[in-house]
C-alpha cells in the first residue's frame, strides 16, 4: 500500500461522519426497537438446519479486507472431467436472522448499504448479526446460499444449481497478505499454511479467476485502474494516512467469482421466471467526450458505443503510458456514469452492464451489506421452497429506486469525508502546486483531481473552458477541513 502521510490535524472526525450521514438522510444510529429486536433474537436458538445440505467437509476460505469482519463469502472450487472446474460461492443467509417486515429490516430498507468512511463504518445491520450471527465467521458454522457453476477452459460457465446449506470457513484471509504471497512471492500466510491443501486450494481459484477474467475481456469488459485513497485515523480521531488500494491476484479472485456469481444467480431467478433485481450500467450518454479523450491521445474510437473497442483503448493506453493510466482510467469512469438498479421481469429484454459486458447482473453476494442483495436472497429463497414471492412488482420497483438513491447518497457521505480528511493532510501547505486533472465540469462547479497525493477539490480560478479527463497543473488556494473544502486555481493547462 502507497501511504501519505500528515500529523497536524485535531478535529473531531466521527462527528463530521455522523452529521455527514444525517445530512445526507441516513440514520447512522440504530433506533430502540432495532436493539431490543436483536438482543431478543442472541438469547434465541438458531434456526433448525436439518433440511439443508451440509457441506462443512469443503475447504472453504474467504478473502476480505484485513478489517473487515462482516464477511458475506465464502469460495471453494474443485478440479473436475476435461479441464472444467466446479466454483462455489457460499452466500451469508441474512434473511434467516433478519425477517421481512421487522424493525431491523426496515432499518436496513431505510439505509439501504453499509457506508465505509476510512475512519469509521456506518453498518446497515446491527454488528451482532453483520460480524456475527449472519456473518461467515472463521472457524464457526453458518447458514449459507450457495452458487454453484461450472467453469470450462475457455472462461465460459454453466448454472447448476443455486440452493441453502451449511458451510464452515476454514480461514479468514486478506486480500493484502495472500496478494503479496501470491503476486510478490512473500511468506505464505499462516492462515494458508496452517490449512491442509489450503495452498493448492487458492492457486487453482486463481487459474479459475483468469479464466473467467479472459473471457469477459473478449466480450468487452472494460478493465480500469483507478486511484482508491482511504483516509486512516488513529484512536484520537486524527487523520495520520491516506492508503491506496492497489489491485492483486487476492482481489481479482473475488472481484470475477463474484461477477460470476452474481451473472449466475441472475441467470437463474431468469430461468425460473422470477421478476428480480437487475444491476445496470447504461450505454454512456458522454461518450462523444470519450471519443474526443481518445483523439487526444491520436486514437479513434467509433462514433456508437463499443465496450470491446473502449478496452481496447484503453489496454494500449495502459501499456503506452502505465503511469497515467489511473487518471485516464477516473475520467473514462466519470463519463461513464454510475450504475442503477432496476426491476426485470422474465422475457424482456435486459440493458445488460455495459463496464462488465454481461446482459444478466444481479447484486447478491454482499447481503449483510447491501439491501438489494438481502431482497435477492428473499426472491431466491421463495423460488426455490416454491413460496409466494416475497415482493410484488411496485414492491421491487420501489426498492431498487430507494437503493439506487441511497448509493447515490453514500457515496455523497463518502467523498465528504475523504475531501474532509485530504483538507486536513494539505491545510498546512497552502502555495504548494500539483499536477492533476479535470473530474468534473457542472453547473454548480469545475472539480480536479490531484495525483500525489490523490484528493479531490474544487477550481475557483481559471476553469473556463476546462473539459473531463484534461490534464492541469493546480496552486492550492486554501482549505476547509471541517467542510471538506480544498480549492485550486489553474496555473497551467497540458
Amino acid at each position: 500500500m502507497t501511504r501519505f502521510n500528515n500529523h497536524a490535524n485535531s478535529i473531531d472526525l466521527l462527528d463530521i461522519a455522523r452529521q455527514t450521514m444525517v445530512e445526507e438522510g441516513f440514520s447512522p444510529e440504530f433506533p430502540a426497537d432495532v436493539r431490543q429486536e436483536v438482543s431478543r433474537l442472541l438469547s434465541q436458538e438458531d434456526p433448525s438446519t436439518k433440511s439443508q445440505r451440509d457441506l462443512r467437509s469443503l475447504l472453504w476460505s474467504s478473502i476480505d479486507n484485513q478489517s473487515s469482519r462482516d464477511l458475506d463469502q465464502v469460495e471453494f472450487v474443485e478440479q473436475l472431467e476435461n479441464g472444467t472446474v466446479r466454483v462455489l460461492i457460499g452466500i451469508a443467509d441474512v434473511d434467516v436472522f433478519v425477517n421481512k417486515g421487522s424493525a431491523t429490516d426496515r432499518h436496513a430498507f431505510e439505509n439501504t448499504t453499509s457506508v465505509y468512511t476510512g475512519v469509521t463504518t456506518f453498518p446497515m445491520l446491527p454488528e451482532e448479526l453483520s460480524t456475527n450471527k449472519s456473518s461467515l465467521v472463521q472457524g464457526e458454522d453458518r447458514q449459507a446460499i450457495v452458487i454453484d457453476f461450472e467453469v470450462r477452459t475457455d472462461g465460459s460457465t454453466v448454472t447448476s444449481d443455486v440452493y441453502p446449506a451449511i458451510v464452515h470457513n476454514r480461514a479468514k484471509l486478506s486480500y493484502e497478505e495472500v496478494g503479496r504471497w501470491l503476486d510478490q512471492g512473500g511468506p505464505t500466510p499462516k492462515e494458508v499454511s496452517n490449512v491442509p491443501a489450503l495452498e493448492q486450494q487458492l492457486r487453482m481459484q486463481v487459474e479459475v479467476a483468469n479464466r473467467l477474467r479472459e473471457l469477459r475481456k473478449k466480450h468487452g469488459a472494460l478493465e480500469l485502474a483507478t486511484i482508491q485513497a482511504m483516509p486512516v485515523a488513529n484512536e484520537k480521531g486524527e487523520v495520520v494516512d491516506l492508503v491506496l488500494e492497489e489491485p492483486n491476484s487476492a482481489r481479482a479472485i473475488i472481484e470475477n467469482f463474484m461477477i460470476a456469481a452474481n451473472v449466475a444467480m441472475a441467470q437463474f431467478l431468469e430461468s425460473h421466471a422470477v421478476v428480480s433485481l437487475r444491476r445496470v450500467v447504461s450505454t454512456p450518454e458522454n461518450w462523444p467526450r470519450i471519443v474526443e479523450i481518445a483523439r487526444e491521445l491520436d486514437e479513434n474510437l467509433p462514433p456508437v458505443p463499443d465496450s470491446r473497442a473502449l478496452d481496447t483503448f484503453l489496454q494500449k493506453r495502459k501499456q503506452v503510458d502505465p503511469a497515467h493510466f489511473p487518471d485516464l482510467s477516473l475520467a473514462i469512469i466519470k463519463l461513464l456514469g454510475p450504475g442503477e438498479y432496476v426491476v426485470q421481469v422474465p422475457g424482456e429484454k435486459s440493458e445488460g452492464h455495459f463496464g462488465l459486458a454481461v446482459h444478466n447482473y444481479t447484486h447478491s453476494t454482499a447481503p449483510n451489506r447491501r439491501y438489494a442483495d438481502l431482497t435477492t436472497q428473499r426472491l431466491l429463497k421463495a423460488c426455490t421452497a416454491k413460496n409466494n414471492p416475497p415482493y410484488g412488482l411496485e414492491a421491487l420497483r420501489n426498492i431498487a429506486d430507494h437503493c439506487t438513491e441511497r448509493e447515490s447518497a453514500a457515496r455523497k457521505v463518502e467523498r465528504k469525508m475523504h475531501k474532509v480528511a485530504a483538507a486536513m493532510l494539505l491545510q498546512n501547505r497552502v502555495g504548494d502546486e500539483f499536477d492533476g486533472m479535470v473530474t468534473g465540469v457542472m453547473p454548480k462547479g469545475t472539480f480536479a483531481r490531484v495525483f500525489k497525493p490523490p484528493v479531490d477539490g474544487l477550481i475557483v480560478k481559471g476553469k473556463e473552458g476546462l473539459k473531463v479527463g484534461e490534464r492541469v497543473r493546480l496552486k492550492l488556494v486554501s482549505t476547509d477541513p471541517r467542510r471538506g473544502f480544498i480549492d485550486f486555481a489553474v496555473t497551467q493547462r497540458r
